[in-house]
C-alpha cells in the first residue's frame, strides 16, 4: 500500500510540473554547481529519475543511429556525458540514504534501485551501442590520447564482462539477477542500520565508539555483553537478521559468475583488478596472516601477564584468562605500561575542528593546496555539515568539500567518501569540478585512531580533488577496487608528524602537544599491530572464502565461518574484523571479493611513502609535486602498475609495509 501510495504521489507531481518545476531536471543556479537541497523534495526523486532514463536513452539512441564510422568522439565521448539528470539524482539521493536516512527515502529507494538497475541493464545489453563500441576497440588506436584509450578499454570490458556476448536466454537471466541482487544488498545494508541502532538504544554507544568503549569500560561482563551483541548483529532472528539474504545474494552471484564462464564469483570478481586472480590474493593473504598470528600470539601473552596480576590481587577469578572481549581493554594497559601513554592524556589535543586544520595544512604544503569554508550556500543537514571551497596553489577551483563527521541515527556506521558530483569536462570543453563528501561518526575530541581516520578520508577526497581527467569513467577515485584504498592509506602517513602535529594539536588553553606525548605516540603506532592486522587479514580471507564457494546449498553460515576460522589459523581471542551478517563491505558496498584490498593497497601505500622517507624529507615538494601528477591527478587514465613504475622505476616491495605494522 506504502508503494502505491507513493507512486499516486510520484504521478500528481509530474502532472503538476507545470506549476513547480523539479529541481533535479535543470542544472542548479547555485554557488559552484552545489546541489539546491532546500529545494528538492521527496517526490521530486521518482519522476526526475524516470525523466533521466528517457534523456539517456535519446543520447543513446542518437549514438547508435549515427551513420557515420564509430570515433571516440561520435561514440564513447557521448555515452561518457550522457544521463547528465541521472547523475544529478544519483549523486544527491545515495548521500542522503546514507547520511540522513528516513522511511520516506527509504521507500524512494526502493522505488530507485531497480530504475537504476533496468536502466543499467538496457545499457549493457544494447547490441548496437556495443558492436560501435567493439569496432572502435578493435581498430588502430594511436591517434587516441593514453586517457582515452583507457576509456575505450574500460568500456569495451564492462560490455563484454556484462554479457553482451551470451545467447539472449542468459542476458534476460543476468538481466533478472541484476535487479534482484540490487535489491537484497540494498535491503541488507539498511538491516545493519537497524541493528546499529539498536546496540546504540541498548548500550548507548554508537558502533563507532566500540572500540572506544571496550578500551574502556572496566566491567568484565558488560564487556562481553557488548562484543557478544557487537557481533550478533544481522543474526538475531529478528526482521533485521541477514542470513537469508547472504545466502540468497552468494545464490545470485554464484550463478552470475557461472553464467559468464567462471567457476565462482571471486575468479570473476579479480580478473581486471590488480591481483587478476584467487590464487595471488589467497598466497598474499596467507603470508600476511602467518606474520600477523605470530605478532598477535606475543601480544596475548603481555595481555595474560597484566590479567594474571588483576587475579593476584582479587578483581578477577582464579584462571582467568584473555577472551576477545577482554582484547581491547587489556591492550591498552599493555600500551600504558609499555609506551606510558594514555589516550587521555592525547584526545585534548585532538579536538575535531583542530585535526580538520591539520588535513587542510597537510595538503597545503604538500600539494598547494588551499581550503576556505563557505558561508550561506546548500547544505543537506545545516546543522552538521560544513563546506568548503578548495583551490589549487594558482587560485583554480579544484572542487568543493562537505564534512559530515558527527554521529546520528539517520546515518550508517563506519567513515566513507562520496562523491556527490564527478570531476569532467563536458561538451562544450568547460571543466567541471567535483563535490566530494566526507562522512563519519565522530565525537569532538578523538582517539588516535579516529586521526588517522580523518586523514584516511580526506586522502580519498584529494584523490577525487586532484584529478584532472576528462572523462567521468576514469575520473578521480575511479580506479581498481586494489588501488583506491593506497591514496586514502597514504595520507594517514603525515597525521603523526612532529612538524604537522605543531601546528594542529593544541588543547583548550592554545598549548601544542608536548614532544614526549609526540614521541610515545609514534613509537606506539606499531603496537597491537599483531591483533589489527590478524582481524583484518581474517575479514579479508573470510571475503574470499565466500566468494570461491561454488555453491551455498544446504551452507550453515556459524558453521561455514568456524571452518573458514580454524583453516586460517586464527587464534580464539581474535575474530575477524567482520562477522558476514554485518560485513557491509563485502554485500552491501562493493567491496566484493575486494576486502584484501586495504592490506594490498597499503603495502603500496607504504613503499610509496618509503621513497618520501629516503630522501630524508617526508615534505619533499619535488616527491609531492610528481606524487601529485603521477597518481592524484591521472585517476583511471593510466594502468596502476604502470603509474607505480612510473614512480619508484621498480616493482612494489613488502619490506616496508611489514615494518610499518611491526611485523618484520
Amino acid at each position: 500500500m506504502k508503494k502505491i501510495l507513493f507512486l499516486m504521489t510520484a504521478a500528481m507531481t509530474l502532472l503538476a510540473c507545470n506549476e513547480r518545476q523539479n529541481p533535479f531536471l535543470s542544472e542548479w543556479d547555485t554557488p559552484y554547481g552545489i546541489p539546491a537541497f532546500a529545494d528538492i523534495q521527496t517526490d521530486d526523486y521518482i519522476p526526475a529519475i524516470q525523466a533521466g532514463i528517457e534523456q539517456q536513452n535519446k543520447e543513446i539512441e542518437d549514438i547508435v543511429n549515427n551513420s557515420e564510422e564509430p570515433t571516440f568522439e561520435n561514440t564513447i565521448q557521448p555515452l561518457e556525458l550522457s544521463g547528465n539528470i541521472l547523475s544529478r539524482v544519483a549523486g544527491v539521493l545515495y548521500n542522503i540514504h546514507e547520511t540522513d536516512r528516513t522511511p520516506e527515502i527509504d521507500s524512494v529507494m526502493e522505488l530507485a534501485i531497480p530504475l537504476f538497475t533496468e536502466q543499467q541493464n538496457n545499457i549493457s545489453f544494447n547490441k548496437a551501442l556495443y558492436e560501435r563500441i567493439a569496432k572502435l576497440y578493435k581498430a588502430d588506436q594511436s591517434r587516441l590520447t593514453r586517457e582515452q584509450q583507457m576509456v575505450l578499454k574500460k568500456r569495451f570490458e564492462e560490455f563484454e564482462r556484462n554479457g553482451i556476448g551470451l545467447p539472449e536466454d542468459k542476458q534476460a537471466r543476468l538481466r533478472e539477477i541484476n535487479t534482484e541482487m540490487a535489491s537484497k544488498t540494498q535491503k541488507l545494508g539498511n538491516n545493519i542500520l537497524s541493528e546499529n541502532n539498536a546496540f546504540k538504544e541498548k548500550f548507548g554507544i554508537s558502533i563507532s565508539d566500540y572500540p572506544n568503549a571496550m578500551t574502556t569500560t572496566q566491567d568484565r561482563n558488560r564487556r562481553q555483553q557488548m562484543l557478544q551483541a557487537y557481533t550478533q548483529r544481522g543474526h538475531n532472528g529478528n526482521e533485521f537478521d541477514n542470513r537469508q539474504l547472504v545466502l540468497d545474494i552468494m545464490r545470485l552471484r554464484i550463478e552470475k559468475a557461472k553464467i559468464m564462464g567462471y567457476p565462482n564469483p571471486a575468479a570473476y570478481i579479480l580478473e581486471p583488478k590488480m591481483a587478476h586472480d584467487t590464487e595471488t590474493v589467497d598466497a598474499f593473504l596467507t603470508d600476511i596472516m602467518k606474520a600477523a598470528v605470530a605478532k598477535a600470539k606475543e601480544e596475548v601473552g603481555d595481555m595474560q601477564k597484566l590479567m594474571d596480576a588483576d587475579v593476584a590481587a582479587g578483581l578477577l577469578p582464579a584462571g582467568s584468562k584473555i577472551e576477545p572481549w577482554d582484547w581491547w581493554y587489556y591492550a591498552e594497559k599493555v600500551r600504558s605500561q609499555k609506551y606510558d601513554l594514555n589516550e587521555e592524556l592525547t584526545k585534548p589535543y585532538f579536538k575535531l575542528e583542530n585535526v580538520v586544520k591539520g588535513i587542510f595544512i597537510a595538503a597545503h604544503t604538500l600539494y598547494g593546496v588551499n581550503v576556505e569554508e563557505l558561508k550561506d550556500v546548500p547544505s543537506y543537514n545545516p546543522d552538521v555539515v560544513t563546506t568548503y571551497k578548495v583551490t589549487d596553489a594558482d587560485g583554480q577551483l579544484l572542487g568543493i568539500f562537505t564534512t559530515d563527521y558527527l554521529p546520528r541515527s539517520s546515518k550508517r556506521g563506519g567513515a566513507w567518501m562520496n562523491n556527490i558530483r564527478e570531476q569532467y569536462v563536458d561538451a562544450q570543453g568547460n571543466m567541471v569540478r567535483p563535490i566530494i563528501v566526507n562522512v563519519a561518526n565522530l565525537e569532538e575530541y578523538l582517539t588516535i585512531d579516529e586521526v588517522q581516520t580523518v586523514f584516511h578520508e580526506f586522502g580519498h577526497a584529494l584523490h577525487g580533488l586532484l584529478t584532472q581527467c576528462h572523462y567521468p569513467s576514469v575520473s578521480g577515485t575511479s580506479v581498481t577496487r586494489d588501488f583506491v584504498e593506497t591514496f586514502s592509506q597514504f595520507n594517514e602517513n603525515w597525521a603523526f608528524q612532529p612538524e604537522l602535529l605543531a601546528q594542529y594539536a593544541v588543547n583548550e588553553k592554545g598549548e601544542v602537544i608536548p614532544e614526549e606525548l609526540v614521541e610515545k605516540i609514534n613509537n606506539s603506532l606499531k603496537f597491537n599491530q599483531g591483533f589489527m592486522t590478524t582481524e583484518l587479514c581474517a575479514a579479508s580471507i573470510l571475503d574470499m572464502k565466500w566468494h570461491e564457494l561454488e555453491s551455498v546449498e544446504g551452507l550453515d553460515i556459524d558453521a561455514f565461518e568456524k571452518q573458514v576460522c580454524q583453516q586460517m589459523g586464527l587464534i580464539p581471542e581474535i575474530g575477524p574484523r567482520y562477522r558476514t551478517t554485518y560485513f557491509n563491505h563485502i554485500f552491501s558496498s562493493g567491496y566484493s571479493a575486494g576486502y584484501y584490498g586495504y592490506l594490498w593497497s597499503e603495502v603500496l601505500d607504504k613503499d610509496l611513502f618509503s621513497v618520501f622517507e629516503a630522501s630524508g624529507n617526508v615534505w619533499n615538494p619535488e616527491l609531492a609535486a610528481k606524487f601529485k601528477q603521477t597518481f592524484l591527478e591521472k585517476g583511471g587514465s593510466e594502468e596502476p602498475m604502470t603509474l607505480f613504475r612510473q614512480f619508484c622505476g621498480r616493482q612494489p616491495d613488502n619490506t616496508a609495509f611489514l615494518k610499518g605494522r611491526g611485523l618484520k
